[in-house]
């Protein structure tokens, strides 16, 4: 019902929008650059108004007596070594005669003789010349010629590749993505060394012009994934992409769903390997996070470093953290059943003890639990907000103060502190699920209140098959479970060693399934040592 409601008020909004259509057409009719230095630069000058970080370097080129030109850049976003000593330098220096050579002779000896920069490109409207220099390049406008040089310059301050913040690893690589989008590509291109890794860019944004790349393994990717991915990619039409949850809200299946359909990871080599499974990767300028499509909820339960340790022991770890997902999930809600509905399910020792300690307590299990759930949700909120020093020392600090307090002061049970204590370690074993489970937590902890253990079946029921019929760009969201396929199970709940992971996913890939071609054999014959 709300992604029925998401997507009328979708089609409300894309109505709305065509009645400014022709005005936003008008604004956006190109002007093309004129031979005319005074003119181009008065052009420039009346779009950048007074920004003091656009620089106009005016000069000639040769000398006195060549013909004069302008290098348009942006201070902080061009490197200004390169802007003197392999542009201004040589322009200055070259031999350009003012009258004998054409624009087209110009250009030409511009571009083969006379700067040292990687990439040279011809611009012809004012629009690309301005998108040029808040790329970074450097533009050069040449007097008599009705065009201009894009020089990349680009260089600006940014950190170093670090250890991840957001996905810890005991063992495995402690590099992370930063938020340099070319940067990030390299990170990938380190682990994936083969010329079918494909890069493809994407300008997207009116007003932020934010740089977006997908990646993928030409002949592994599906090409239908890749153009779904590119026809969503084209369809997002707005002002502004800062991080790439834009992104991700724009090509989800489901908007209505509160579990997402797009994956996101920090770890280059976590994108590495989604890539070679046959997932596209999408890289964002201006956030650590890559997206990746299609992602299934089994994904959710899956660390990185699980391929890197013993498989018993990292089938035995992803069966701890499912648990804790419906620990999290079901605790406040089974807490109030059995208090309130179920006592019989409780052994008559226990229900005496939980009885004592509830006797006195003004409020129903519900609002008890409700009240609990809300406090231990501020209390992490501003541990987040805070600076870390502080963040942890409130998070802690707080927890035990108001816990303590409260049961002192009569208002909670000691049993429902324990419960919501639980309930929120368990909830940090699936940290990209944290989001989806406070939602299902609160909705089943209402079933659970006004119906009791049928609520809660209820509520699991529905959660199931709204589960069911989700898809991530075609494929289902709970394979490989549903439908259910025994040989990709073989990285699902139980991980199996990687020399018997012999094939990609079934659906994700193309023909190419096979990943492993030799399989080792078993054990050492030493029979052979001799």
């Amino acid at each position: 019902m709300f992604s029925f409601l998401l997507r009328k008020a979708g089609v409300w909004f894309a109505r709305k929008q065509q009645s400014h259509e022709g005005s936003e057409r008008v604004q956006n009719e190109e002007v093309h650059i004129v031979g005319d230095l005074n003119v181009v630069l008065k052009q420039l000058k009346e779009e950048v108004q007074d920004s003091n970080d656009i620089v106009i370097r005016r000069f000639r080129l040769g000398g006195s007596q060549g013909r004069e030109c302008a290098l348009v850049f942006v201070d902080g976003l061009s490197e200004s070594r390169t802007v003197n000593e392999d542009i201004i330098r040589p322009l200055m220096r070259a031999n350009i005669k003012l009258e004998e050579d054409s624009a087209t002779e110009i250009i030409a000896r511009i571009m083969h003789q006379h700067v040292y920069v990687n990439e040279i490109g011809v611009l012809h409207t004012m629009s690309e010349a301005f998108g040029s220099a808040l790329f970074g390049d450097a533009v050069l406008f040449i007097d008599g010629v009705p065009c201009a040089l894009s020089l990349n310059a680009r260089g600006w301050e940014m950190r170093s590749v670090s250890e991840p913040a957001s996905e810890a690893v005991i063992r495995g690589p402690r590099e992370s993505f930063i938020e340099n989008m070319r940067t990030n590509t390299s990170l990938i291109r380190r682990k994936i060394k083969n010329p079918a890794l494909i890069f493809e860019s994407f300008t997207i944004g009116r007003k932020t012009r934010t740089s977006v790349c997908i990646a993928y393994l030409r002949n592994v990717c599906k090409p239908e994934l890749v153009k779904e991915v590119k026809k969503r990619l084209r369809a997002i039409d707005t002002d502004s992409i800062l991080e790439s949850g834009y992104i991700e809200q724009y090509i989800q299946d489901q908007p209505g769903s509160i579990f997402a359909t797009v994956g996101y990871t920090e770890k280059p080599d976590v994108a590495a390997a989604k890539i070679l499974e046959g997932r596209v990767a999408i890289i964002v300028d201006g956030t650590p996070f890559v997206l990746t499509v299609p992602f299934v909820f089994l994904e959710s339960f899956q660390a990185p470093e699980d391929y890197y340790l013993k498989f018993y022991f990292a089938t035995f770890v992803r069966i701890i953290r499912i648990i804790g997902y419906f620990i999290t999930i079901l605790a406040p809600a089974f807490y109030v059943t059995i208090t309130t509905f179920h006592h019989e399910l409780i052994p008559t020792s226990l229900l005496i003890a939980m009885a004592k300690a509830r006797e006195g307590v003004p409020f129903p299990a519900f609002v008890e639990c409700l009240l609990m759930i809300v406090v231990f949700e501020i209390i992490r909120e501003a541990g987040i907000r805070l600076p870390r020093p502080v963040g942890q020392a409130l998070s802690i600090v707080g927890a035990l103060v108001i816990g303590e307090s409260a049961v002192s002061a009569g208002l909670i049970g000691a049993p429902m502190v324990i419960v919501i204590a639980i309930t929120a370690i368990s909830g940090f074993l699936v940290p990209t699920q944290n989001d989806a489970a406070i939602i299902l937590r609160l909705i089943l902890l209402l079933l659970a209140a006004c119906f009791g253990g049928f609520g809660i079946a209820l509520g699991l029921y529905a959660i199931l098959v709204h589960m069911s019929a989700l898809e991530s760009f075609g494929y289902p969201f709970l394979s490989p479970s549903v439908p259910f396929d025994l040989e990709d199970q073989k990285d699902s709940v139980v991980l199996l060693p990687n020399w018997m992971q012999v094939s990609r996913p079934k659906g994700m890939a193309t023909d190419q399934q096979r990943k492993v071609y030799n399989v080792p054999p078993v054990g050492v014959d030493k029979s052979d040592d001799n």
